[in-house]
């Protein structure tokens, strides 16, 4: 209003100006109105906006300040003398300034009287509102006063009080509400004690949602601050309870956390605390288990063994608590694991009926928010698996490597591997790991254990060897290796029966064969299946057809019969099919030969027992097999290694017998025709070669470098037969009973180590299998062919061919009658035969001679025999057509009568003297060529034919001719 009112005062004051300006004898007229013909300045634009640039700052100021008194000072500061053109001066500037100054605002204030006259009519226009509002609320005031004169004072109380009573029940139930709500802290914490955490957490909730209703309370305020408290409270509680669930899972127990967990809406977060706890759940259960062991043998509190390391503190585990703390270690992480998988299945079986109702509702946000963590759980669960066992298999592998174990049992170490690779199965099984982890740590024990065994095992074998009597050792007749406790493995893995049904195939094959190992899924159950709910995979009494039970006792019973000592109970033999209780199956046919020791013998008037031919120092070699192949069975991961020892045992055995029984000959004088085929000779090379350390090298010298004695350590020294074996009596043959024992022990042996070929194929990678196969066609093979040297010894010292040779040259051969009787030789070397037949006679009532030595033998004898014929004939000075029908008269003889004393068919070498006798009516020219054709022949008795028989009807030029050929043969030889 002020405004308004200074507004129309500034009006009125205008108006008087403008009549003022009209009235040109007014005293007050302003100075800056001017008649264009009465204006003291020129009109100059430019002038007047120069006069206004020039006005001093100080004039801008405000309306206090007074510009008269500004003059007069600066005129006080000026010089003291003034001038009068000066002061006129500096009037005139100031007059023009007021001139330009006061002419701007004229042209403002006409510029802008429009706007102003027009903003003038609107005021005049709200002065006008403004009077009628008035009247308004003149007539608004007086009805108010009616209205209150209408109403009694009673009326309006009775309104107030039911307000005020409305506003009491309202507070009545909101105190109520308020009451309910500071109990509920007592009900949470029953709920909490009675671990119902889905109704806690539902309270709780459903106590915040109140108290933010009324939170106008003052309070209020605390009890939500409390309640918030309460809640995080729950929270830990919960999680206390999910990390229960890694030791021990309990279904109802797990869907209570999980149903707490998705009313928090922190599903993801429960999963990932989930993980955590397990992997806190794992270093603790191993670090107590390791620590309770620890302490329990330490016997001194000296030492604070909670402050140590899980890896250190594995170290100061004794040896007598390893196995039993590694048991406990396994069961209790068993358990962890058992936990995750049963986990998953619970998840899995939620997941299943949760997904049908989201289907029925697929567009929802609840149901894609619970899919969304459906999938978020499943990945992370899926993830966590590799991440358990790879927990799982860091404490287990630092436990194996804090010990030594080459200073364990056998059947202790055993057991350290039936543990651990029960362990990987498991890890296979849970996640589909190799475990590389454990197999590195338990490869790197197995082979420092293994190494130092074996070496142990070898010097032991060259003990027994060196000290063996080679006499018979009784067992039972249908007696194999699957009789050895060793052995009982593979009969309860059931290989028995896969070998069985894949030998006995007429399509077998190899590669058939060594798919007969044992395979994830011939097993009925899986681990968790079996002892998911009950029991545990590593308890000590587990069933008797469990493939893994490695522990079953070597040896034998003292106060048992020796015929009994390697036999199992019937009950053990009951599950053994007919065809592997033979010696072998053939592969290729599948057909069972006919067993070497039920052929016909010699003698057939008696009938030996059945029993395979072998001594103790081949059963045990047997009982090192299958521990070998027991620590294969259950560490694959040095398979090869313990195959290669396997054949060291065998390659050594078989250097023995030949060492001890087939080397006390004079190799040079039957070089030319001794029984050593290429393949043996490689053989035993490659094995003096490889094992067997010089005697020159037996002492130990301190100038050799470190890999030559390392490499002597992996050698054992040459075996010497005991001096107990006599290889020199006549009587006995030249120790013939000694020789059958050690040879068929050795073809026995070889035959077994045959039979295992399919199950040692199964576990060595397919990268090695070539060495396998190379070892049995090269080495296994030849253990039969190892008779012919063997027994050659005897059939060369048992008869005096030397002797026959002598009274061969005694007897003419040029005579001029045909004889009709033979020489007397013949009936000599026939006499020494018939002694040799009845001096085997003797031998085999005490060592049952099978029909392969039996033939070896006679083919031998008749060999060298037929061999003195021809080397007989060869020493013939002269020789006639009568000299020569006396020599076929005696060698048919000869074969007439061994026809008696020996059954092998045919004759050996028979057409070897027969062509040799026939050579005497050949021609110069045909002779040439026989003799470029019979190379098997020597020099000597080539010589001999030349010379003695064709050389007696040709000239010298042509028998010069013939000699000559001889002698290129022989360089030819060389």
């Amino acid at each position: 209003m002020k405004k308004l009112k200074s507004l129309v005062a500034l009006k009125d004051k205008l108006q008087q100006v403008g009549d003022e300006d009209r009235s040109p004898t007014s005293p007050d007229r302003p100075l800056y109105i001017y008649k264009e013909e009465e204006r003291e300045f020129p009109n100059d634009p430019l002038a007047d906006q120069e006069a206004i640039d020039s006005i001093e700052e100080v004039y801008y100021k405000d309306d206090s300040w007074d510009p008269s008194k500004h003059e007069l000072q600066k005129l006080h500061d000026g010089p003291e003398k003034l001038s009068l053109e000066d002061i006129d001066k500096d009037r005139n500037r100031l007059r023009r300034q007021l001139a330009a100054v006061s002419k701007k605002v004229s042209e403002l204030v006409l510029e802008n009287h429009p706007a102003y006259a027009q903003e003038l009519q609107r005021v005049m226009d709200l002065e006008t509102a403004l009077q009628g509002a008035n009247v308004i609320c003149i007539n608004g005031r007086r009805h108010l006063e009616i209205a209150k004169q209408g109403f009694t004072t009673a009326s309006l109380g009775l309104l107030a009080n039911q307000r005020k009573r409305s506003q009491l029940l309202g507070l009545m139930n909101s105190l109520r509400t308020i009451k309910t709500l500071q109990r509920t802290d007592v009900r949470l914490r029953e709920m909490l004690e009675e671990e119902d955490y889905p109704g806690a957490i539902q309270l709780c909730l459903e106590c915040q949602k109140a108290a933010s209703i009324f939170r106008h309370y003052s309070c209020i305020s605390d009890l939500s601050s409390k309640l918030q408290d309460t809640l995080e409270m729950i929270e830990e509680q919960l999680d206390v309870a999910l990390s229960k669930t890694c030791n021990s899972f309990d279904a109802a127990h797990y869907e209570k956390v999980q149903t707490a967990y998705r009313l928090l809406g922190k599903t993801q977060t429960a999963m990932d605390q989930l993980h955590m706890h397990y992997a806190s759940a794992i270093h603790n259960t191993a670090f107590q288990i390791v620590l309770g062991y620890v302490e329990l043998c330490s016997g001194t509190g000296d030492t604070n063994f909670q402050k140590m390391q899980y890896k250190d503190l594995c170290t100061h585990i004794i040896t007598e608590s390893y196995i039993p703390c590694l048991m406990d270690l396994c069961k209790a992480l068993w358990g962890v694991m058992n936990s995750y998988h049963k986990t998953m299945q619970w998840h899995e079986l939620h997941d299943s009926t949760n997904q049908e109702t989201a289907e029925a509702d697929a567009t929802s946000s609840i149901n894609i928010e619970a899919t969304f963590n459906q999938r978020y759980v499943k990945q992370k669960l899926e993830h966590g698996l590799a991440r358990i066992w790879q927990d799982v298999q860091q404490k287990v592998k630092l436990y194996l490597l804090g010990t030594d174990l080459s200073v364990f049992k056998f059947d202790d170490f055993l057991h350290v591997l039936d543990l651990v690779n029960k362990l990987m199965l498991i890890g296979e099984e849970f996640c589909n790991s190799k475990s590389e982890g454990l197999q590195d740590s338990i490869r790197k024990q197995s082979i420092n254990y293994f190494k130092n065994y074996h070496r142990s095992r070898m010097d032991e074998l060259r003990m027994f060897l060196e000290n063996e009597a080679w006499e018979l050792c009784p067992v039972k007749s249908n007696f194999t290796i699957l009789n050895l406790q060793e052995f009982k493995f593979l009969r309860r893995s059931g290989l028995v029966k896969k070998l069985s049904s894949a030998m006995s195939s007429p399509q077998s094959s190899p590669a058939k064969l060594a798919e007969t190992r044992d395979r994830p899924g011939d097993a009925p159950q899986g681990f968790f299946v079996r002892y998911g709910d009950h029991g545990n995979p590593f308890d000590v009494h587990q069933d008797e057809d469990d493939g893994e039970d490695v522990m079953a006792t070597n040896g034998y019973d003292e106060d048992e019969k020796e015929e009994n000592t390697y036999a199992d109970d019937d009950s053990d033999d009951s599950d053994v099919p007919e065809e592997l209780k033979q010696d072998f199956v053939d592969e290729k046919t599948g057909e069972t030969p006919v067993r070497r020791d039920s052929r016909k013998k010699y003698d057939k008037s008696r009938k030996f027992n059945n029993a395979p031919i072998l001594t103790n120092t081949t059963l045990n070699v047997l009982r090192l097999f299958g521990k070998y192949m027991q620590m294969m069975n259950v560490l694959k991961p040095i398979a090869f290694d313990v195959v290669i020892c396997m054949s060291q045992l065998f390659d050594y055995y078989l250097f023995s017998v030949y060492s001890f029984f087939a080397t006390d000959l004079d190799l040079q004088s039957a070089a030319a025709d001794w029984g050593l085929s290429n393949k043996l000779k490689t053989t035993l090379k490659r094995i003096n070669d490889n094992l067997i350390l010089p005697e020159d090298s037996m002492m130990p010298n301190l100038q050799q470098p470190v890999q030559q004695v390392e490499d002597r350590k992996d050698k054992v020294p040459f075996p010497h037969v005991s001096p107990v074996v006599d290889l020199t009596g006549t009587q006995n043959l030249y120790g013939l009973a000694e020789r059958v024992v050690a040879t068929e022990s050795l073809v026995f042996l070889a035959d077994q180590f045959e039979f295992l070929q399919p199950q040692l194929e199964s576990v060595i990678p397919p990268a090695k299998k070539a060495f396998l196969q190379q070892f049995y066609s090269q080495t296994i093979s030849t253990a039969s062919e190892l008779r012919r040297p063997v027994y050659r010894v005897v059939a060369a010292k048992s008869v005096v061919y030397d002797h026959i040779l002598q009274l061969m040259a005694n007897v003419k051969w040029d005579i001029k009658d045909i004889m009709s009787q033979h020489s007397s030789y013949v009936d000599v070397l026939l006499r020494e035969l018939q002694v040799f037949s009845n001096k085997l006679d003797q031998v085999g009532r005490h060592v049952p001679i099978p029909q392969p030595v039996y033939n070896v033998l006679w083919e031998h004898c008749i060999r060298l025999a037929n061999r003195t014929f021809v080397e007989g004939f060869a020493s013939a000075k002269k020789c006639s057509n009568e000299g020569r029908a006396l020599m076929q008269l005696d060698f048919q003889q000869f074969l007439m009568k061994l026809e008696k004393l020996t059954d092998l068919r045919p004759i050996p070498d028979r057409e070897f003297v027969e062509v040799y006798v026939k050579a005497y009516y050949l021609t110069d020219a045909d002779m040439e060529r026989w003799i470029r054709d019979h190379r098997e022949y020597s020099t000597k008795q080539l010589t001999g034919l030349v010379m003695c028989g064709v050389g007696s009807h040709i000239n010298k030029k042509a028998r010069q001719r013939l000699l000559a050929t001889i002698e290129d043969m022989e360089k030819l030889k060389r």
